[in-house]
């Protein structure tokens, strides 16, 4: 069987990687002719952990390629996947051009049966819309070729989506043809040998599952922030709470850590998505919309905290950050805490110095150089007034308390993700500032 996946960004890669190394020939298609020319020399444009070698492996081996010519990749797959972006428009909507785009690319190319999957994340009734855009191309040249149209939503951890990919929780397909239920089901054999449960369903609850899945994740995040906050006011620990709430198997412990928020490409996105379906349906998601504005409000916490301390002023302090990406493991900055944390310290006057492992290049896209970029976390603290931990990279978190206080010209740390612990903090004489924690009382 040959495959082809259109986009070639985080999900499209992934995929054709993964499938690759199970032995599937796999084209990737993208319209960007940097992107492909990079990638036929082996030159990944995201940081995933183990994706470069993962490529770079199959191409050699034959299995994986890259292309811009997707009416040969149609011609030549017997399943097509869209992995294209759907950004949010100014009303929160996806932005489905790419998906149709490709949907027509398919009727327009498209010369024996194809079964055309949505892997991109898309609101309910897009594979309809896929559907007709194909049936339309194929009207429009007068031929009679059959298709069918499947949701397969990914569900992939940025960090650790090679793992997610090859050992899933769960596969998810929507679709309403046995000849497509075959296809997938032979496609997806390798992935399923070990007992990882593939669920079928209908189209539409496929394409509501996705968003129904990262809006309840980003639920659970709000919801802790929120307890968080009140935890600091009538002097509870969240650490303490979450670890009691946490052992209660209904709840559980993951995605109930406090911090400054979601971010990256998946949270922000489909939940404004979602509650935007609901709008368009006359139904209003009332919890959806308060999570939202609970996220948002979050990504603030630590620079009040840091204007607090400073009583106001932040004229010419300098403050040391360490993490700019939404989460570790990925050079991902998008809809970062960070970004709104560096905005609101440059117009309060402060200079910014900042350290990344790996989102630096990132970071200048999005920065210039209104900030001092370090290559080196404790390069970043000298001379600075205070230190915040943005993003809990393992690096960050055993790291030596007497450098970091002898570099900093006053002995002050917000931790913007729990990563120390207030007694040794207080034992080091820091000015120490967590999320749900009063650690001056």
């Amino acid at each position: 069987m040959k495959i082809a996946i259109v986009g070639s960004g985080y999900v499209g890669l992934v995929t054709g990687a993964c499938f690759s190394e199970v032995g599937i020939n796999v084209v990737c298609v993208d319209i960007d002719s940097k992107k492909i020319e990079n990638l036929n020399n082996g030159i990944i444009p995201i940081y995933e952990p183990g994706l470069e070698d993962m490529v770079v492996r199959n191409m050699k081996k034959g299995r994986l390629s890259f292309t811009t010519n997707i009416a040969e990749a149609v011609k030549e797959c017997e399943v097509l996947f869209i992995s294209v972006g759907t950004p949010p428009d100014e009303d929160g909507s996806a932005d489905l051009k790419y998906v149709v785009s490709v949907a027509r690319d398919c009727g327009k190319n498209m010369e024996d049966y194809l079964l055309v999957v949505t892997k991109s994340t898309v609101p309910v009734g897009t594979s309809e819309k896929v559907r007709k855009a194909i049936q339309e191309e194929l009207d429009k040249r007068n031929v009679a070729i059959e298709f069918d149209v499947a949701s397969n939503p990914e569900f992939l951890k940025e960090g650790a989506a090679i793992a997610d990919f090859l050992k899933p929780d769960r596969i998810v397909i929507g679709l309403d043809s046995p000849k497509a239920e075959d296809i997938m089901k032979s496609l997806y054999k390798p992935f399923t040998l070990n007992g990882h449960p593939t669920i079928f369903m209908d189209i539409v609850s496929a394409e509501m599952t996705k968003y129904a899945a990262n809006s309840m994740l980003a639920t659970k995040i709000s919801f802790i922030n929120d307890i968080a906050n009140l935890c600091e006011l009538v002097g509870a620990d969240i650490n303490l709470v979450r670890r009691g709430i946490g052992s209660d198997t209904r709840i559980g412990h993951k995605f109930i850590y406090p911090g400054i928020g979601y971010g990256g490409s998946c949270f922000p996105k489909d939940v404004q998505a979602l509650i935007r379906t609901g709008d368009d349906y006359k139904y209003n998601l009332r919890i959806l919309k308060a999570v939202e504005e609970v996220n948002n409000d979050q990504k603030t916490i630590i620079f009040d905290k840091i204007k607090k301390y400073f009583n106001g002023d932040l004229a010419n302090k300098t403050i040391a950050l360490w993490g700019l990406s939404f989460k570790p493991q990925t050079d991902d900055m998008r809809e970062a805490p960070s970004l709104i944390i560096v905005k609101k310290l440059l117009e309060a006057g402060a200079k910014v110095n900042v350290y990344d492992p790996v989102a630096m290049k990132e970071a200048k896209h999005h920065f210039g150089d209104s900030v001092t970029y370090f290559e080196d976390q404790h390069e970043a603290l000298i001379d600075a007034d205070c230190l915040a931990i943005l993003t809990e990279w393992p690096e960050f978190k055993f790291p030596s308390f007497k450098i970091i206080k002898k570099l900093l010209k006053s002995p002050a740390v917000f931790d913007g993700r729990n990563i120390y612990d207030k007694a040794e903090m207080k034992q080091n004489d820091f000015d120490y500032f967590c999320i749900g924690v009063d650690t001056q009382k």
